[in-house]
């Protein structure tokens, strides 16, 4: 599940980047709190209610990386489902040589 890592660390990454840019206080916590969204998602927690009891703006935030991780992670699962396998031309490793029953000098010819 490469991709879903990759893709809940870039936006994680982005929140981050978001943050530093941050100019009011709310607004830090908002992104440090749909950073949070997304990492609970990653490690299969939940902290809704700790958010719930501060301020609204700051629970709609991390609302919305909770949300935003959980659609990520369908994605994902739908991704690792139904994509081909990627390999690069002219490659074959062990367990595909096994089911073609090729040998090493055999791989000339694919």
């Amino acid at each position: 599940m490469t991709y879903l890592t990759k893709s809940i660390a870039s936006r994680i990454e982005w929140c981050r980047q978001q943050s530093t840019q941050a100019r009011a206080p709310r607004e830090l916590e908002g992104w440090q709190a749909e950073e949070a969204g997304l990492r609970d998602v990653l490690f299969n927690s939940d902290h809704t209610t700790q958010y719930q009891q501060g301020p609204r703006g700051v629970f709609e935030r991390y609302a919305i990386g909770l949300q935003d991780g959980h659609a990520l992670l369908r994605t994902a699962v739908v991704y690792y489902h139904f994509a081909p396998p990627t390999r690069t031309a002219g490659t074959c490793d062990a367990s595909m040589r096994r089911i073609m029953g090729l040998t090493k000098r055999g791989e000339q010819y694919l």
